[in-house]
C-alpha cells in the first residue's frame, strides 16, 4: 500500500471513530434486547413490536432524537401499554443513561411494581443485568426504590409521597396509572405537578403519562389527552380496505351469543372475525384529531385493538352483557374495555 493510500485509510478510520453512534429508537432497542418473563406476559420470550404494531410510534416518540416532550396514552386493558413504558426504562438504562423517575399511585404499589416488574425486566435482559449491579452486593446502589447504573439512576416512588416526588432533578419521567393518584401529595400539591417540576432543568426532557381513565371531569389522563393532538389508530377493513377507528357500536353478535361477536365494517358491513385483526393492526396508522399543545402527543387505544389471542371481541361482548345492568360493573367495563371515562 502506498503512503498516500495508507494516509487516506488512516483518515477514514479516524473519521469513522469520531462519527456519533446511530440513532436508536425505543422499539428497535426492545426488538433487539427485551425479553418478557412469565410475570410480565402471557407470551414470555423475546419482545416483538410486530405483535402490537400500534405501540411502535408511541415508544419511538420517547426516543432521544424525537422532538416530543410529553407522550400521553389513554388506554383500555390488555394492549401492552405499561410494557411499552417498561421498554423505555430498558432503553434509558442501556442506550440513553440519565436520571429517571417512575411514579406509581402509592409507595406500596411502587415497591410491588419494582419487585414484580422492574427487577425481572433487568434480570431477563443481559444488557441490563450487566449494567445494574445485583442488590445483594454491598453498596451496589440497587435497592427496591432505586436502581443505579453507569451514567444514571432510576428512582421509583408513589404519588402519595411528596418527599419522593421532589427527590432530585430528572430527565425522564414515567407517570403510570395517573388516574389512581391522590389529588394531593402530603399537603404539598398535585403529584403530577410536583413530579413534572423535577424535569424543568433538562432541555430534552421526556414525560410519559399512561392510564386507564376513570370519571369524566375528574380524569387526569383524559385531561392530558385533550391537551394533546388526540391521535386515534385507524385500521383497514380486510374486505373493502376502508380505514376506520374501531368503535363499540360496530361490534355485533347473534342473540344470546356474545362470544360469537364480530366487528362490522362501517363502510361495507363485512363481519370481521377476530383472527383477521392481526393484518388490520399491521397496516394501521396513527392520525391526529386536533391541534394540541406544542411537543405534546396523545394516543387513545381501547381493548378492541387487543391482538388476536389476547382479548377477543367476543370476550369484550360477554363482559358487556354481564355488566350492562349493574352500573358499578358497567363503569369498570367502560374504563377498561373502551378506555373511556364514565359519565353518570
Amino acid at each position: 500500500m502506498s503512503y498516500g493510500r495508507a494516509l487516506a485509510w488512516l483518515y477514514a478510520q479516524m473519521a469513522e471513530g469520531l462519527r456519533p453512534p446511530p440513532e436508536l429508537s425505543v422499539s428497535a432497542w426492545a426488538d433487539r434486547h427485551r425479553v418478557l418473563t412469565t410475570m410480565a406476559s402471557a407470551e414470555p420470550g423475546p419482545w416483538r413490536t410486530a405483535r402490537v404494531p400500534y405501540m411502535r410510534e408511541i415508544m419511538d416518540r420517547l426516543s432521544t432524537h424525537d422532538p416530543a416532550e410529553t407522550v400521553v396514552l389513554m388506554k383500555g386493558a390488555q394492549i401492552a401499554g405499561t410494557e411499552a413504558g417498561n421498554n423505555w426504562l430498558g432503553y434509558v438504562i442501556d442506550h440513553a443513561p440519565g436520571p429517571m423517575l417512575v411514579v406509581l399511585p402509592t409507595v406500596d404499589v411502587a415497591k410491588r411494581w419494582s419487585k414484580q416488574r422492574l427487577q425481572p425486566l433487568i434480570e431477563a435482559c443481559p444488557v441490563l443485568k450487566a449494567k445494574v449491579r445485583p442488590s445483594r452486593e454491598r453498596d451496589s446502589g440497587n435497592t427496591v426504590l432505586a436502581k443505579e447504573f453507569a451514567g444514571g439512576v432510576i428512582i421509583v416512588t408513589g404519588a402519595n409521597s411528596a418527599a419522593g416526588l421532589r427527590s432530585m432533578p430528572v430527565r425522564a419521567l414515567f407517570l403510570d396509572e395517573v388516574d389512581a393518584y391522590p389529588p394531593d401529595a402530603d399537603g404539598e400539591g398535585d403529584p403530577i405537578d410536583l413530579a413534572r417540576k423535577r424535569t424543568d432543568t433538562f432541555a430534552r426532557r421526556k414525560v410519559l403519562m399512561v392510564s386507564t381513565p376513570t370519571v369524566k371531569g375528574a380524569s387526569r389522563i383524559e385531561s392530558a389527552y385533550l391537551d394533546s393532538d388526540q391521535r386515534r389508530y385507524w385500521v383497514p377493513c380486510p374486505s373493502c380496505d376502508v380505514f376506520q377507528v374501531l368503535v363499540w357500536s360496530q361490534v355485533r353478535w347473534p342473540p344470546d351469543q356474545p362470544e360469537e361477536a364480530r366487528y362490522h365494517c362501517e363502510a361495507c358491513d363485512h363481519a370481521i372475525a377476530d383472527h383477521e385483526k392481526g393484518r388490520m393492526l399491521e397496516r394501521g396508522e396513527w392520525r391526529p384529531g386536533a391541534v394540541g399543545k406544542p411537543k405534546v402527543v396523545g394516543y387513545h387505544l381501547s381493548a378492541l385493538y387487543s391482538p388476536h389471542g389476547w382479548k377477543s371481541w367476543g370476550a369484550i361482548a360477554r363482559e358487556f352483557v354481564d355488566a350492562r345492568h349493574d352500573p358499578v360493573r358497567l363503569k369498570v367495563w367502560v374504563n377498561t374495555a373502551l378506555g373511556e371515562t364514565w359519565q353518570e
